[in-house]
């Protein structure tokens, strides 16, 4: 199997852009993917796409040729759709695609045009990721979802919302130097816990934004890096995907993510690390209890013990395993076709030492990209190395 280069990443600013489709962000995204990697577009033999309400959005479906088009790639092109972890999903199967040998250069990405649709339309857009018949029809939105999740964590481990509230300060510190960032301004543990109540016990900063962005790749084989004199030090070793049942009422555990648990261990195996190598991490944290769960899930943090982690320093920026340092979905922002692929791009420039926070990882060679889909029904993990 060949190992799979990085080539190229690019990001457009996450943020409120409802005049702008999603074709424009993804073109976007693409020019600067092209120009960092040196590749030509000729050269693209596969365009993987990662999308979730472009139906509802922009009534429009069937995607991949759209932005094929839109990136200006002749190429066979597809679009994944797995809720949030869509992207995350189609970076996988491009890492597959590479390793076969069935591909040697494959442009991957996503996108999400949401805040034309207002709150309460991107609301009702986002619940049909949950089960229709036994949850959206009940009124289940992901904010009460996962509140329902952070009040069982509570009642399994202990914590209570401001060891949440740390979190979301945490993230909205990492996102200062991120110019790519919906939200570059610092919050205190006060602001999150007299903020607006949401869904009890979550409250408004605990919830990540509705974002509108594009994320892109450019992916290629070791062969082609290496006849090319392409400059792409950061590797993805392994990939890894899970799977839970969908309604929360049909899990064993409220406060446990068995698909992402699933996906790490097979991301973790299937790169010959285990997570006591893990230096850093981009873990999906769309509400802060999801960020909690992915680290317990990923055995970053013993089960339990997560929650107290952002409070006692253990994953802030120089902290023993920074997670989020790119201000994560809760303050980088969640367009959420685009969030999976994003997470590569964000871990490559950190490994790299191009991202605003790569100084607080400076040695690092090893990270991990945590991609989820709903309240965690889907799941991709990737691990990401760098050469030293």
């Amino acid at each position: 199997m060949s190992d799979v280069r990085v080539a190229g990443t690019g990001l457009t600013s996450f943020g409120n852009s409802p005049e702008r489709t999603s074709r424009d962000l993804f073109a976007e995204a693409t020019i600067t993917a092209f120009e960092e990697s040196g590749v030509p577009r000729d050269d693209v033999e596969a365009v993987l796409y990662g999308n979730f309400m472009g139906e509802l959005s922009e009534h429009q479906g069937h995607q991949g040729p759209l932005m094929a088009e839109a990136a200006g790639v002749q190429a066979p092109a597809t679009r994944y759709e797995s809720a949030c972890a869509s992207s995350g999903t189609a970076v996988r199967e491009a890492v597959k695609r590479i390793r076969t040998g069935e591909n040697d250069v494959v442009l991957v990405g996503g996108a999400e045009r949401m805040t034309n649709l207002g709150t309460a339309g991107a609301t009702e857009a986002l619940a049909i990721a949950a089960d229709d018949l036994w949850e959206v029809r009940a009124g289940v939105t992901f904010p009460g979802a996962y509140a329902l999740m952070a009040q069982a964590y509570f009642d399994a481990f202990g914590g209570e919302h401001e060891d949440l509230a740390h979190i979301a300060v945490k993230n909205h510190e990492n996102a200062l130097s991120n110019d790519k960032a919906q939200y570059q301004r610092a919050i205190e543990v006060s602001d999150v816990l007299e903020a607006p109540p949401v869904s009890e016990p979550l409250g408004l900063y605990d919830a990540c934004p509705i974002s509108d962005g594009a994320s892109a790749l450019v992916l290629t084989s070791e062969a082609y890096a290496e006849d090319h004199d392409l400059e792409a030090p950061v590797a993805i070793t392994g990939t890894g995907q899970g799977g839970d049942r969908m309604a929360l009422h049909d899990r064993e555990h409220l406060a446990r993510s068995p698909a992402a648990r699933e996906a790490g261990a097979e991301a973790y195996a299937d790169a010959g690390v285990d997570a006591g190598d893990v230096d850093f991490a981009e873990v999906h944290d769309c509400f802060t209890i999801a960020e909690v769960l992915a680290l317990e899930a990923l055995d970053l943090e013993p089960i339990g013990e997560g929650i107290s982690a952002a409070r006692d320093g253990r994953t802030t920026a120089d902290g023993e395993t920074p997670i989020n340092l790119s201000g994560g979905l809760k303050a980088k922002g969640h367009p959420v076709g685009a969030t999976g692929a994003s997470q590569i791009a964000e871990v490559t420039e950190l490994l790299a030492g191009h991202h605003p926070n790569s100084d607080h990882v400076a040695d690092a060679t090893t990270a991990v990209a945590h991609n989820a889909g709903g309240t965690v029904a889907s799941a991709t993990v990737h691990v990401l190395e760098v050469d030293r």
